[in-house]
This record gives structure tokens, sequence and C-alpha cells, in this order.
């Protein structure tokens, strides 16, 4: 034995100390090469690093140094049933299908069943009488297969060829063995054929004697038995009153297979043979009119990945582009896929007619019908305590989907609407009859009118902010509007709807373009809970056009068509292209649809109602009439004109003012400050900005009187300061000018 290891001896002077632990080395070595080997039973907690191998807790376990940590869990195999079923929870299937869990869904597919079938039956009714002839033309060929297997099958003659072949061959044994099961078959087939004989003998009797209208019956019946019998195998007898689609059947082949049409390495390798691999959680099915496919991609790829590559998946799956539509599961993994598709390109489908088009009252209080989905599912919004902003490039139906809204709000009596369209084509002339405001044109005028509608909402801010904090906590217990309070006129917190097309014309207007998008701001803000809501909708959604702080609080989006990721992001939000929501992936014939980001939990692809001008007329009409049931209608709807603004305070005096006679020149930050103080009411809101803006919109008031800011230089703490200022002079000039012209005037 070799010195290092000697053999224990408890007499010898190696003999271990009291309270140490013998270790046979070559079995510890057996035990380390087993523990090495991969076990998928077995685990090790190591956060506390305490193993659960055979002792791990001696001082002299240096020579366990090797063994492996199992960190896997146990497996579920015999272990806790009920822990497996909880874990499976969370993929059951819905009892009730989707279809079903909505009543308008149920209703409109009920009545399409109804519908389909009652065609299919008409169409056959009326085919009737060439079936009746097709059917006599084939009785006598029915008669004759009838007759011709009715004597083969009584006197055995299928038995005949295994006859023939035992006597080529010489077999007697055989033969004989055949010919007496032939003889004993034809005995008693003879007996059942003439018994089968005297029974239609018998029923020919009694249809002799009986009733002519039942021999015409019996005739008939027994013509469309021996025609059907004598059908050519080939040629059936009914024709299809609804031809099958050509679209081909969904499968996971068919999908596989375009996955990896896709150029994604991850699904070239999973496609290659691997453990993690594509798989599908759920059955590919029907899903309205088209098919749904449920898909895990391979680990590292998101649906993301996918829906960059939409043309290409569109490709693989041998459809047009308008058919298929991938979406993500939110509420899954970023890699659980859904592939939709369409038996119809979405464009092509036939659009379902807007449930109020011809009937029926809206109440904004709840949700509004929209429009539909790709599977042809009812989209609605609920416009109170929400704004909405609607943002296309030209012609790709961004006023039809606004005209929607503004019909729906109209058809609420209990709401006052105001309506402005910047780009003066009328395209919302509809509102006329029931608008408390109305105004049409990319005229100063237009804007103006529409700014001084933005002032007043603001202001019914403060009104409507008070009146609910003067409200007992019983009848307002959530601090803003409900429809009990809407109703009550004498409040006056009744929903108050602004809609303004083309507001790109409103918020890049040299002189009202910032205040306008100041107002905006706070209404969209604060208006929600108090009943006022904004919509605004846009063809040029970049920075200027539609300000920061509007785009960023709109709580409903859509955005159809756009060409770039910086259009899609101002409508849809910050990183919306970045997260597969991507406007830009529609065509020139996807008109009206477009992304619906917060009207639900996860984005929607909806096309908007398409109402035309007659209907939409019609539809306005009624509204007015039942306004006028209501004693709702108010303003420019009744021709009450809008009150003209009291004559307010002139800016230049307020500039000689604050500007003292032997100051030359001033800031223009210190003068908007000056002006503020001197009247907060009326510049106030200026004064809020940054001092870049204080100047800016000091500038755009400036202009329309001539005076142009100029740069003022300053001595501060030392150093030379240069700021965009106004020289008085300029201003003394300009009111010597003003009332020399009204003086002539």
């Amino acid at each position: 034995m070799d010195e290092t290891t000697p053999t224990p001896n408890p007499t010898s002077d190696n003999a271990p100390e009291a309270g140490a632990r013998v270790v046979d080395l070559d079995t510890r070595r057996a035990e380390r090469a087993e523990d090495t080997q991969p076990a998928d039973n077995s685990a090790t907690d190591v956060s506390s690093g305490e193993a659960t191998g055979a002792d791990a807790s001696g001082p002299d376990d240096g020579v366990l140094s090797g063994t492996v940590l199992r960190v896997d869990p146990p497996s579920a195999e015999g272990g806790n049933w009920l822990a497996e079923l909880a874990e499976r929870d969370r993929t059951r299937r819905p009892i009730v299908p989707e279809w079903a869990k909505s009543r308008a869904e149920a209703e409109a597919t009920l009545k399409w069943l109804a519908a389909f079938y009652a065609r299919v039956w008409a169409y056959q009714a009326t085919r009737s009488p060439k079936y009746v002839l097709k059917l006599t033309g084939r009785a006598p060929r029915g008669l004759a297969r009838t007759l011709s297997t009715f004597t083969r099958w009584v006197f055995d003659w299928e038995g005949e060829p295994a006859r023939v072949t035992a006597v080529q061959r010489n077999d007697p044994e055989t033969y004989l063995k055949l010919s007496r099961q032939r003889d004993a078959r034809v005995r008693a087939r003879l007996i059942i054929a003439v018994l089968a004989l005297v029974t239609l003998l018998v029923a020919g009797i009694l249809v002799a004697t009986a009733p002519t209208w039942a021999q015409w019956a019996t005739l008939a019946g027994l013509i469309c038995l021996l025609g059907w019998l004598g059908a050519p195998a080939d040629r059936p007898l009914i024709d299809r009153a609804v031809l099958p689609t050509q679209v081909q059947r969904l499968d996971s082949d068919i999908v596989t297979r375009a996955l990896g049409a896709l150029g994604i390495a991850e699904i070239n390798k999973a496609r290659k043979g691997g453990a993690d691999g594509i798989t599908f959680p759920a059955p590919i099915t029907r899903d309205g009119p088209g098919w749904r496919a449920e898909v895990d991609l391979p680990h590292g790829v998101t649906v993301t990945d996918v829906v960059d590559r939409r043309d290409r998946l569109a490709s693989g799956l041998r459809r047009p582009l308008g058919c298929v539509w991938p979406e993500p599961v939110n509420e899954e993994h970023p890699g659980r896929l859904v592939i939709w598709v369409g038996d119809r390109e979405m464009s092509k489908a036939k659009q379902p007619a807007w449930p109020l088009a011809k009937t029926g009252a809206a109440d904004l209080f709840k949700p509004i019908p929209f429009g539909h989905d790709q599977r042809g599912r009812l989209i609605s919004l609920l416009l109170m305590f929400d704004n909405v902003l609607i943002g296309a490039m030209p012609r790709q139906g961004k006023t039809f989907a606004l005209r929607v809204l503004v019909l729906a709000a109209a058809l609420d009596v209990l709401a006052e609407l105001r309506v402005f369209e910047l780009k003066g084509t009328g395209d919302l002339s509809i509102a006329q009859p029931v608008a408390h405001r109305y105004g049409s044109g990319a005229d100063d005028d237009t804007i103006a009118a529409c700014v001084t509608n933005l002032r007043e909402l603001h202001k019914e801010l403060e009104r409507r902010a008070k009146t609910i904090a003067s409200l007992p906590k019983d009848m307002c217990p959530e601090n803003k509007v409900t429809p009990e309070l809407a109703a009550k006129k004498s409040l006056g917190l009744h929903p108050l709807v602004l809609a303004v097309d083309e507001c790109q014309e409103l918020f890049s207007h040299d002189t009202y373009g910032e205040e306008a998008g100041k107002l905006a701001e706070a209404i969209i803000k604060r208006g929600p809970a108090m009943g006022i809501i904004l919509i605004l909708a846009t063809q040029r959604p970049d920075a200027k056009s539609l300000p920061t702080g509007v785009s960023a609080n709109v709580g409903i989006r859509l955005c159809l068509r756009v060409m770039g990721q910086l259009e899609n992001d101002m409508v849809l939000g910050t990183s919306a292209y970045k997260n597969g929501i991507r406007a830009t992936t529609f065509t020139a014939k996807d008109k009206g649809i477009g992304y619906l980001l917060g009207a639900a939990d996860d984005p929607q692809i909806v096309r908007s109602a398409y109402i035309d001008a007659p209907t939409a007329e019609a539809i306005a009409e009624r509204a007015r009439a039942a306004r006028q049931a209501a004693g709702r209608l108010t303003g420019q709807a009744i021709g009450q004109a809008p009150e003209e603004a009291p004559a307010g305070p002139d800016l230049l005096d307020d500039l000689l003012a604050v500007i003292p006679a032997g100051e030359a020149k001033a800031w223009s930050h210190v003068v908007v400050d000056r002006l503020a103080e001197l009247r907060p009411e009326t510049y106030g809101a200026w004064a809020e900005q940054e001092n870049d803006a204080k100047a800016s919109a000091l500038s755009a008031a400036l202009k329309p009187h001539g005076i142009r800011t100029v740069q003022v230089a300053r001595r501060v703490d030392g150093r030379t300061v240069n700021n965009r200022g106004v020289d008085r002079s300029e201003v003394a000039t300009a009111v010597t000018e003003r009332d020399r012209t009204r003086s002539a005037g």
C-alpha cells in the first residue's frame, strides 16, 4: 500500500484522532464518477450552496470538489398532479366560442347562417324540375342495374371466377367444395327471391287498387329510386348552390414553409431539425372568413421579426398581402405569434353596414360602433373620457374615419358638437344641421374662429371644474362627469365634442399655431374627466404640424397608411414602429384601414365604416330631428351666429405701457412677463412658457402689425448677453400710424 494512503489501524501511530472521519478514496472516486453523469431528477439549492448528494457537510470533502450541482427542478411526472393541472390552467380553451360572447357578433353570425341556407334552399327548389327530368332519364339504367345485380346475387355469379380457377389448376377437391357452397347459396337465395317477387306482386296489386294520387306518388317514388340507382359516379344529380373556395386550407406544413421563407437564421436552424423548433400550441382553425394559426417561434425570434417581413410571409403562403395579418399575443411571451389568413383581401371583402346608419341613437358614455377588423368583427370606441387622433397621408380615408365619429356624436342628443374642417372642401358639411359651431376653410378667419372655440373650451374647463367640486359626493363620487350629471341641463356638464380636420393648418399657423397647441394640450390633459372631447385629424403628422404635447397625451390613436417611421410614431406613439405596429405596411388600396391603439388592450387593425354623402346627410337629418325633439339644438344649428368677442385690450397700447419711455429696447421674455402682470387673463398663458417660447409668441403676435423683433444686447454679470427684444420706437410708430388711419376712416 502507498505511504500516502495507509490502512487505518487504531493501534498504530497513524490512527485518526477522535472525532475524525476516515474516507475510502476508491469508493468516493466511484461515487464522484456517478455524480458527474447527467441526471434529470436531482436538484441543488445553488443559492444556499447545499448539495443534495451524499455526505456534503464533512470537513474533509475536498475530494468532492468535482461534484456537479443539479439546478433543474424535479420532473412533474409522478409528482403533484394538482400543480401540473394548475400549470396547464392558463392554456384552457374557451368553452363558449368568441363569436358567441358578443350579442352583436352572434346575431350577425346567425343572420348570415340563415341567409346562407335560405339561399341554398331557394337555389335547389328552383332547379327541382331539372332534377326530376334527370331522375326520369336515369330510371331505365337504374332498373337494368337492379335486375343485373339481383340476378348475379341469386345465382352466385360473383363466385364463378374462383370455381374456374380451381378447374384450371386441376384441383377437384377445391372445385367440389366451391360447387357445394354455391348450390347451398343458390337454394337459399332462390327462396328469398321468390318471396321478394311475391311481395312485389302483392304490393303491385295494392297500388293498382289504391287511389290515383297514391299510384302517381308510388310511380314517382319508384322513378326517383331507380334514377338515383342509375346515376353515373362522375355526374352527381344535385348542383352545388355555393362553389367551394379556391383558397388553400392552412396547415402546419404551409405555415412552417412560409416562416422558412422569411430569411431568419434561427427559424432556418429550427427547420433543419431541433428540439426547440417551430411548435403549434393550439390547432389551426377557421376564424371568421379565414384561418387562424397560433405559433411558438424558435427561441430568440420575436413576433416583430415576422411582422417586419409581412410581404415575405404572404409570398410564402402564396396569398395576397391584404389577406395575411401576423399579430402578437401580448399576454404570452414575445415569441408567440398569431397568423390570420383571410379568404379575401381586407380591402376587397364586403364590409358590413354601420349599425347606426338607418336606426338607433348613440350614447357617448357607451362604446360607439366605428368599424370592423380583418375578421369582420365590430370594433367600437368609448369616446367619453378620452381624445382621438387620426393620422394618414392624403387620400387614405382619414376624413371618412373622422366622419363616422362626428355622426356618432351627432346621434347623442346630449352632445354639443363643434366641427372645423380646415381644408375648405366641405367634407364635413353634413355636421352643419346639428353643430353648435361649424367652420370650413384654411383662411385666417376660420382658423381664428377655431382658436376662439379652443379658448372657450379652455375657459369651460375652469367652470366645469368648479361645478364638479361644488357637487355633493353622493352625486359625483369620482369627481368626473357621469351620465346622470350630463343629463341635468342646469349643470351644463353635457358632453362637448370639438372635431378639427386638417389640424396641421391650425398648429402650423404663424399667428395662432403656438397658442392653439397649448390650448389643445391643456384640453387633452384635463378635458376628458369633465366631458370635453377633442378629435383631431391630420395628413401631415410631424413635429411642427402636430405638437409633441398633443400627440403624446391622446388616448385613442388611428393611423392609416403613412410613408415613414417618423409619421408612424408621431400618431401611434414612440416605439410603435419598433414594436411592429407599422402603418407603413398598408398599400394604396387599403383605404380606411389602419392600426387602432387605445380602444382595447392590444393594437387592432380596423377598417372604418364607409358612410357616403347621401347616407351621412340622412343620418344628420335624423340626428337633427332627435335633438329638436329633445330641445337640444343650439348655436349655428338654429341660426345663432357666434357672439362677437368683446373688444379686448390692444397689444400695442399694452406694450407702450410696460416699456417705459426711457427704455429704448427690452428683451421679449421680459416684456411678456410684464404683460402677464398687467393683464394675467390675456397674457398669462404666454408667461407660463420658457423664455424662447415667450419670445416666439410675442414675435408672432407683432407680425400682423408689421413689427419685427430685434437683437438686444445687455451687460449681465460683466458679460454681454444677446436676446430677441422689442424696439419701443417701432411700437410707437405703429400706434401713431394706426391712430391716423382710424381718424381718416
